[in-house]
Order: structure tokens, then sequence, then C-alpha cells
């Protein structure tokens, strides 16, 4: 059901609320200028904010303006997400949009549509064509999020060499005079949460965020080298602009706004499965083996074979494979230019591999690091899909590792349009050729796994190549609040191996377990040798090769930002549910009423931090427990400095 009003206003006043009535849009077109505002509970989360753009040659669409019309219709449905945290998504929203047309002599025309959910609002501008204005280059959008300055932020910063992997800084919204990037989690002064980002990111540039010279939050789209933000023909739409709102920061966790924000997939993508792997990886790491050839050269035929058998005798699915191609000699960095994604090294023989794996029922993870080099990366792209769907390889690990995206001469940021178009590009390639991937030093998830099921991961935060000094504990007590609300992650978990040389890892042995629950992944690793999990630790690899990566439903149990995150999770194919839990550098007991369980009684098997375990002097400090529980039943586990735990519970 949905209702017209024919307005031709220069003024205009009005509420608009949620369905359930707690959240309410205000909206404003005076002084031929529009602004909205957002209330939860009739208190200010959002105060007035004004909308509109600026294009190059033209005068800017914020002035001037009046209301054409104003059309209303409510929704009401329930996604079924194909994978992922939860089944099903509610997606139910009051929609309201504004029509606009310009009141001098100009007359262009757009609009603008809003939609209220009960836990977020969102918008976005749509410009048709129309007469002498058929393609327009953006200078600026000019969205404003005008938040209480006082309020807390947790944040890291845009349009840097690292793109994501920063350490999380916390700071006042004051404080925010340099681009950060979103989701941008924020605690209010009345005790709200609040969560800044976008949803269905395509042909347009990452949002950013930065205090304007009137102390308001403002998009600050990522440019391109040549200074727009974007080029586009009309018709075109942004992205959503979303505010994820919660009363509580565990609250926060279970937005799942951004994938009611993205299409249906238009074709059949059954074909698609999550995936555990292990990987010739963390030995280049630690420094066993190298990517580039030699001597210690880990991607040989010989070595991923071996790999492949040790992922029968695990159970576990897949294969990683990198350093398999030419162009890893010397500074791999800097030569990435002439990196080959279709010439194998001559040790390893893909077709041989590819075909001992299929034999075995393991799937290959291929993988092409680009460096950055887009433009030899797209001259080869094709072939190189093709190669590996002929092979059977319906798995790639992508990357970008390099402080820009090299193209025809030009630098650009992996989050601008240039970064965002070539990444969709890859992905519906991949889709054509029944190929799913994991994309590192990726752009940021806005939701279109809903879209491209094939997208399983993605990396967009530092993960655990970053251990040996650069995480502290806190990082994964932030991660859930922040970078994971917009989407999953691939944190390369189940590092057993935790005091080595090389990378020693600043968790204890129960933290890792717990990763695989706490941070979710449609496409979770097994990132340590096989070894340490068959000869060292057979009864914790229990725990990984059991954990599913799929799942029903979500149920966050406790947590604050950057101190500690429990979350409970059931298994998409049977009534067993999983428990995590980590902690910042500071011990915590954890108190858990079992009340998500469905009825009847199961088999605990918990694996817990020991009495004296410490993430520094004792990480291999771990007890593990079985007891039979039921929904009535609670539990009191320890979590040690840099520690936490994690549970199974099995249905009996």
């Amino acid at each position: 059901m949905f209702k017209w009003a024919p307005l031709r206003k220069a003024e205009f006043h009005q509420n608009f609320s949620s369905p359930n009535g707690r959240v309410v849009c205000q909206f404003a077109l005076k002084n031929n200028q529009i602004s909205y505002a957002v209330f939860r509970d009739n208190r200010p989360v959002i105060k007035s904010s004004l909308l509109g753009f600026k294009f190059f040659g033209e005068a800017l669409l914020q002035d001037n303006l009046k209301i054409i019309r104003l059309r209303e219709q409510k929704h009401r449905e329930t996604i079924e997400m194909p994978w992922g945290e939860d089944r099903f998504i509610k997606n139910d929203y009051h929609e309201i949009t504004f029509y606009f047309s310009e009141s001098n002599n100009k007359h262009r025309i757009f609009t603008i549509r809003f939609r209220i959910f009960d836990n977020a609002v969102a918008f976005r501008y749509e410009i048709p064509p129309q007469p002498n204005f058929r393609r327009i280059s953006i200078e600026d959008e000019l969205t404003e999020f005008n938040i209480d300055l006082n309020s807390v932020a947790w944040k890291i910063p845009a349009l840097q060499p690292d793109r994501y992997e920063y350490n999380y800084e916390k700071c006042s919204v004051y404080d925010l005079s340099y681009a950060v990037h979103t989701p941008l989690t924020v605690r209010t002064p009345n005790g709200y949460y609040v969560s800044i980002h976008e949803a269905a990111l395509y042909d347009y540039g990452s949002m950013n965020l930065k205090l304007n010279s009137k102390h308001a939050l403002k998009s600050d789209i990522t440019p391109l080298s040549d200074g727009a933000k974007a080029h586009v023909d009309l018709p075109f739409q942004t992205p959503w602009r979303l505010i994820m709102l919660a009363d509580s920061a565990i609250e926060l966790t279970t937005n799942r706004t951004m994938y009611a924000l993205n299409d249906p997939p238009e074709s059949d993508f059954s074909w698609v499965k999550t995936l555990k792997f292990i990987g010739i990886w963390w030995a280049m790491y630690v420094g066993e083996w190298t990517w580039a050839p030699g001597e210690k050269h880990g991607a040989t035929t010989k070595h991923a074979k071996e790999y492949i058998d040790a992922a029968i005798r695990l159970g576990v699915s897949g294969l990683l494979i990198e350093g398999w191609n030419e162009g890893w000699e010397g500074n791999w960095l800097e030569n990435g230019k002439n990196n080959s994604f279709i010439v194998s090294t001559p040790d390893f023989n893909l077709q041989e591999v590819a075909a001992y794996a299929k034999s075995h029922n393991i799937e290959i993870v291929g993988h092409h690091e680009t460096v950055g080099f887009v433009d030899n990366y797209e001259k080869q792209l094709e072939s190189a899909y093709n190669i590996y769907a002929a092979a059977g390889v319906h798995y790639i690990k992508t990357g970008y590792a390099n402080d820009m995206m090299y193209a025809n001469g030009r630098k650009e940021y992996h989050h601008s349009q240039f970064g965002v178009k070539h990444y969709q590009k890859t992905i519906e390639l991949a889709a054509r050729k029944h190929i799913c991937l994991d994309i590192h030093e990726p752009i940021k998830g806005t939701g279109i796994e809903r879209t491209w099921p094939n997208l399983l991961s993605r990396e967009g935060a530092r993960g655990q190549e970053y251990e040996g000094g650069s995480l502290s504990p806190t990082h994964a007590c932030i991660l859930p609040y922040t970078r994971l609300l917009s989407g999953g992650m691939d944190y390369t978990s189940g590092i057993f191996d935790l005091q080595n040389n090389i990378k020693p890892i600043f968790t204890t042995l129960a933290r890792q377990l717990a990763y695989y629950i706490v941070i979710y992944s449609g496409m979770q690793m097994a990132a340590d040798r096989p070894r340490f999990y068959e000869d060292k630790f057979p009864k914790l690899f229990e725990f990984i090769r059991d954990v599913p990566t799929n799942f029903e439903r979500t149920v966050p149990l406790a947590g604050e930002i950057g101190e500690y995150y429990i979350v409970a999770r059931k298994d998409y194919y049977s009534d067993d549910w999983y428990v995590g839990g980590v902690t910042n550098s500071d011990s915590r007991k954890a108190h858990l009423n079992l009340d998500f369980l469905d009825q009847g009684e199961y088999l605990a098997k918990i694996y817990v931090d020991s009495e004296n375990a410490h993430y520094k002097n004792n990480p291999f400090g771990m007890e593990i427990l079985e007891q039979k529980v039921n929904q009535k039943s609670t539990l009191t586990l320890q979590m040690a400095p840099g520690g936490g735990f994690a549970i199974q519970f099995r249905r009996l």
C-alpha cells in the first residue's frame, strides 16, 4: 500500500516514524534547502543535517528547491539469506520518497528516498536523465550526519597507505577533523549506539566521514585521481546512506539492515558453498617456505599434494595455495606489474594438483595477488578465471597489497569509484565462472553479498598477519562493533604455534578457537601448518573441524566495545549451538545464561583458559571440560588476559 501527495511547496516540515514508532525522521524544506533529523524515543540522535550535491560546472543541487510530490509506502517481509550469520532477516520499513525540482531556471529534478526501520534509517539520492543533464561529474556530496560532538567514536583513518589496516582508536566526534572510514561507530551522550555506514556501493567512491566547517560530520567521498568523486551517466542512484541504531553495544552487532537494502540475486547461486580450508601460507610468514621459487619454495606440486592429504585426514574441505604463479621473485611489491596469473612456476602443475584434489573431494583455493596493478590483472582476468574454471577451481583469494591501485599511468585509491568498479568486475566475472571470492585489501562490505553470494569473504582490517607485535588483545574486542558490521572477515584464525620466533601470537590457545565464532567468515581458514593440528593439538582441532561456516541464527550475549564480546550461533544444518568469547588484556569472568538453547539436553564441550593462563607468559594454559546442559543451565567461565573460550553444544 502506498499513497501519493502532490505538494509543490517551497516550505515543508513533517515527521515520519518507524513501524514500532521508536524511530522518527523529521524532514524540512526551509529557505529552499532540505534537511533531516533522526530521533529515537523522542531523543535526538542526528540533529538537523543538510543534503545535496555539488557538480563540476553546475550550480549546487542544494539551493532553490521545492517539493513536487511525496510518495509513502509501508513494506514488510522476511528475507532468507543463502549463507551468513542469520538465515532470516526482517525487512520492515516505512518508505518516504521526496521528488524535488529547482525553482530557478535550471529546473533540475531529483529524488531522495528514505526508509525508516525500527533499528535504522537509510536514504539515497536518485537522479533521472533530463534535458541538458545526462552525465555528471560529482565534485562533492554534501550529506551531513550532525551527531553530538561529545559522542565517543571508534575510528580508523581513511585515504591512508594501509587502506583499512589500522588499529582502532577511541576519540570524541569533535576530534574527527580528518577523513575516517565507515562503519563509524559512536556512543552518544544520551546512551545510544550509532554506526554510520552505507549499503549497495556500486559505481561510486566509498563514503568516508569528517567534520566540516560547521562542525557537523559530513560525507567525504574517496576521490579519483582527477579530483572528482565520480563520473556517472544518468539515471544514477547513490549507495544507501545508513544510520544503524541500538540501545546497547551488543544490540548493534545484530543489525542486518545493510543486507536488506541490497537487491536479491538475479540468477541462480545455489552452487555457492561456504568453505573451511588450510593453506600453504603461514609457513611462508614464519620463514619455513617462500612465495618465490627456490630451495624453500612453498607452492610446489609435492607440497600441495601433501597438504591435500593433510586436509583429508583433518576433515577440512579446502586448500589455499599461494606463490604458485610467476612474479614472486625479487621485490614483488615493485614487480607486481609483471605478475602472471596464467603461467605456473616450473615446480607447480596446476592441472595435476587440481585433479588430485578433485579425486579426494578437496576444493582448491587459487590465489591472485595483483599488488594493485589492476591494468595488468584485467588484461589477464578472463583467461585466468577460465584456467581455474577448467581445472575445477571454484574459489579464489585475490589481493591488492599496495598503497594505491595502478592503471594506465594513473594512481587510484582502492576505495575510489575506479576501485569499486574493478572489484565489482571481478565479482561478476567470477559468478559467471561459478567461482567464489575471498578479497584481501578489498573495498569495504556494503551488503552486496546478498546480490552476489559468491563473494564469501573479505579482509578489510588488521588480521593475524599483523601478529608479532602490531595487534593488541583489544583489537578483536572492537571488531564486532565496527568492521564486522560491514560483513564477514577472513581473520586467518586457528594458529596454534603461538611462540614461534618470527610471528609470535599474543593470544591464548582458547582464544584462537573463539575467533571461529566471534569473527564470522563464509570462508574460514585454519591458518597454521597441519603438523600443529595433527601432532601437537589434535583434540583442539576437533573444534575447528566441527565449527560451522554457515549459521541459522546469531544471539550476542554480552559485551562492550574494546572490552569483551560473547556471542552464540546456531548451526544452519543441525540443532547444535556454538558460543565464543574474547576479552582484552583484562581477565574477566563470563556468566552465561543458556536460555538461547532450544528445548532438550545438550552436551557442552568447553575450551577455556586455565586459571593461570595469560597471553604473554602462559598462552597454552587451557582446559577442556564436558557437561550436560539445557536452556535452564548457567555457566561461569574465566577468560584470561588476552584470552577467551569456545563451546560446542551438541544436541543429545
